[in-house]
C-alpha cells in the first residue's frame, strides 16, 4: 500500500498555523503574473550549468533561512515573484529549489508523489531497512495558459520527506522511475545542486566543492533556519538500496507535446532518463575502486594512485583539483570556520524556540518514540540531530588535527608544511578563529552572555538539545552564568537524565527511546538503549595541542598517547 508523505506532517501543520508551507501573500493580479508556462522540452546543459550557478549564489549568501535566500541579491528572479514566503525543512529545499528554477526558465519538473517501504507494511519509510519504492508521481501540468506555480510549490511542500532519497540507486522503472540517480565521483559530477543524502535523516544541497577536494553543503531545517557546513563522516556510507550519499536530479523531458501559439508546450508525457543515458550515473559509492559488487558495500576497497584509503579520504582525493594536499593550517582554519557557522546557525534555531516561547511549557512525561526522528512541537523546536552532526564535526576536526600531527612525525608527502612546529602553529590558528568567531545568547534576564567556539567545545556535552529547557541550558550554562535559569525541579531532573543522550554524537532512528524521566535514570546506558553512552569522544583541541609541548620526548619527537580518539 502506497504512503502519502503529508499524513506523518498532520500534528505538525496544525501546531503551526504557518506551516511548513510556501505562503502566499498576493493578489489575484499577482497570482496571474505566476504562472508555470513549460517552454523548454527538456533541461539543456546550458540549463544544468545555469542550475549550478543558481544554487552556488544562494549557498555563498549571507541568508540564514531559506526565504531571506529567496529574496536575497543571491537570487537573480527575486523580482518576478508574487508575494510569498518560503518555508521548508531539509528534505523540501532540494525540491522546492529545483521546481523554482524550473517555474522561472520555463523547463518541464516532475516529482514522486508516494513511496512504498521495501521492508514491509507498517515500517516509517523514512527510515526503512531496505529503501522505499516509487508507487505515485505527479508533474507541472503542461498547458497553453500555464499553471499558477505557487500552489505547486506548496504541494511539493506537504508531500515530500527524506524518504524521498531512500531509494535503490540500481533501480530503473521507465515509469515509476526515481527523480534521482548516483553519480560519479569526481569534479565533473559532484557539483553545485547535487544532493547530499544522510540515510539519518538529513538532506543538504552542495553548493561549492573547493579545490583541494573539501564539499560545502547548506539545509534548511523543520524550524526554518538555514545552515552551512562541509561533509564529513556524519553523512554514513550504505548500500545502493537506501541512496547514501550523493544524488543528482535524473534527467527528464517531455514527450509527444504540441506546441501553442505563445511558445508553452500543450500536453505530452514526461519521460526519464534510465540509468545507462546519464553520462555521469555511477555507482561508484557503492561499489568501491576498483569497482566491485555494489551489494557487497562494506567490503569495498577504495585505492587512488596506487594507495589504499578510506572512503572519506578516497572522496577529497577524486574532488581534488589534483593531487590531494593537505595543508594543516588552512584544514584547521577552514574546519573553524564551518563550525561557526553551524554555531551560528543552531543560535538562530534556539532563538525561534524562545520566540515561540516553547521554554515556557512543561515537558510532556515521556521523550518522543525518538528523539531524533518526530513531528509536532519536538521536531520543530528540538535540536537533538543538529546537535548530533555539530558533535561530529568537532570530534573529526579533532581527529584531524591528531592525524597532521601523526603525518608530521614521519615526514608524509601528503602533508603540506614548510615550518618547524606543527603543534605551535596550528595553536596559533585555532586560537585566531576562535577570536574571529562571534558567538552570543540573550539570557532569560534579558543580558547578553558572549560566547566562543573555545567555551563550546568546554561544554560540548552539555548543551541541551530540549526545547522545553531555559536558554541557558540550551547553551549548557553552568554556574553563575546558570543563575538566571528559571526551570524549576521538573525541567532540572529531565535536563540532568538527559546528559546520556548529549553525550551520544551517533543517531539511532530505529531504537526505541519514549522514556519517561524515571526511565532515563536507572539506565542502563548503551549505543542501543536509547538512553545514551556514559561519555562523548574526545574534542578538545587546544588541550591536546597544548599538552605537545610536555610530551616532547629528549629527542625532541612528540609522543603520542598510545591510543588516540
Amino acid at each position: 500500500m502506497a504512503i502519502v508523505f503529508s499524513r506523518w506532517r498532520k500534528a505538525a501543520f496544525i501546531l503551526l498555523c504557518v506551516s511548513l508551507a510556501i505562503v502566499s501573500m498576493g493578489s489575484a493580479a499577482h497570482a496571474q503574473d505566476a504562472r508555470w508556462r513549460i517552454t523548454k522540452e527538456r533541461w539543456s546543459e546550458s540549463d544544468e550549468k545555469a542550475w549550478q550557478d543558481f544554487v552556488a549564489a544562494l549557498g555563498a549568501a549571507d541568508c540564514w533561512t531559506f526565504d531571506q535566500c529567496i529574496k536575497s541579491p543571491a537570487n537573480p528572479y527575486r523580482h518576478t515573484d508574487p508575494k510569498t514566503r518560503f518555508y521548508v525543512d531539509c528534505a523540501d529545499m532540494p525540491y522546492v529549489l529545483r521546481a523554482y528554477f524550473a517555474w522561472k526558465n520555463g523547463l518541464p519538473f516532475a516529482w514522486q508523489t508516494a513511496m512504498q517501504s521495501a521492508d514491509g507494511p507498517g515500517g516509517d519509510i523514512r527510515y526503512s531497512s531496505y529503501g522505499n519504492v516509487v508507487v505515485a508521481r505527479d508533474s507541472v501540468p503542461r498547458t497553453a495558459n500555464g499553471v499558477s506555480a505557487t500552489p505547486i510549490l506548496h504541494a511539493l511542500v506537504n508531500t515530500v520527506s527524506t524518504a524521498m532519497f531512500r531509494r535503490n540507486a540500481l533501480a530503473d522503472d521507465p515509469v515509476m522511475f526515481s527523480d534521482t540517480y548516483s553519480p560519479r565521483l569526481d569534479r565533473e559530477a559532484i557539483v553545485p545542486g547535487t544532493i547530499a543524502y544522510d540515510v539519518n535523516g538529513h538532506a543538504s544541497l552542495v553548493w561549492r566543492v573547493e579545490s583541494g577536494g573539501r564539499v560545502l553543503i547548506f539545509s534548511s531545517h523543520p524550524d526554518h533556519s538555514l545552515s552551512r557546513s562541509f561533509l564529513g563522516k556524519e553523512f554514513l556510507r550504505t548500500g545502493p538500496e537506501l541512496g547514501s550519499i550523493f544524488q543528482k536530479f535524473r534527467p527528464i523531458e517531455v514527450a509527444g507535446a504540441t506546441r501553442a501559439s505563445n511558445g508553452a508546450l500543450v500536453g505530452g508525457r514526461i519521460v526519464a532518463a534510465s540509468n545507462a543515458e546519464i553520462p555521469d550515473f555511477s555507482l561508484e559509492q557503492y561499489q568501491g575502486s576498483p569497482a566491485g559488487d555494489p551489494h557487497r558495500w562494506r567490503s569495498a576497497s577504495w585505492v587512488w594512485n596506487g594507495e589504499n584509503l578510506d572512503f572519506y579520504t578516497y572522496l577529497r582525493s577524486r574532488l581534488s583539483a589534483g593531487e590531494l594536499e593537505y595543508r594543516p593550517v588552512e584544514e584547521l582554519s577552514a574546519m573553524m570556520q564551518s563550525l561557526c557557522f553551524d554555531l551560528r546557525s543552531r543560535k538562530q534555531a534556539v532563538e525561534i524556540s524562545l520566540g515561540r516561547g516553547i521554554q515556557n511549557i512543561s515537558p510532556p512525561s515521556r521523550l518522543p518514540d525518538n528523539i531524533y526522528g518526530t513531528d509536532g512541537v519536538w521536531e520543530l523546536y528540538s535540536t537533538p540531530s543538529r546537535d548530533a552532526r555539530l558533535k561530529t564535526g568537532f570530534k573529526e576536526m579533532y581527529d584531524l588535527v591528531v592525524e597532521f600531527i601523526k603525518m608530521d612525525m614521519v615526514d608524509a608527502p601528503r602533508l603540506k608544511y614548510d615550518g618547524n612546529d606543527l603543534a605551535g602553529d596550528l595553536l596559533a590558528a585555532y586560537r585566531a578563529q576562535n577570536a574571529a568567531c562571534d558567538i552570543s545568547y540573550v539570557n532569560s534576564a534579558g543580558r547578553k552572555v558572549e560566547l566562543s567556539i573555545d567555551t563550546i567545545i568546554g561544554r560540548l556535552y552539555d548543551l541541551s538539545f530540549d526545547p522545553y529547557q531555559c536558554v541557558e541550558r540550551r547553551w549548557g550554562a553552568s554556574g553563575a552564568e546558570r543563575a538566571t535559569c528559571r526551570d524549576g525541579a521538573e525541567k532540572t531532573r529531565w535536563y540532568e537524565a538527559q546528559q546520556y543522550l548529549r553525550n551520544q554524537i551517533d543517531r539511532t532512528y530505529d531504537v526505541d527511546m519514549g522514556y519517561t524521566v524515571e526511565e532515563l535514570e536507572r539506565g542502563p546506558w548503551g549505543l542501543r538503549t536509547g538512553r545514551g553512552v556514559e561519555e562523548g569522544p574526545e574534542v578538545d583541541i587546544r588541550a591536546y595541542l597544548e599538552g605537545l609541548a610536555p610530551r616532547r620526548t629528549a629527542s625532541g619527537e612528540i609522543a603520542l598517547p598510545p591510543a588516540t580518539p
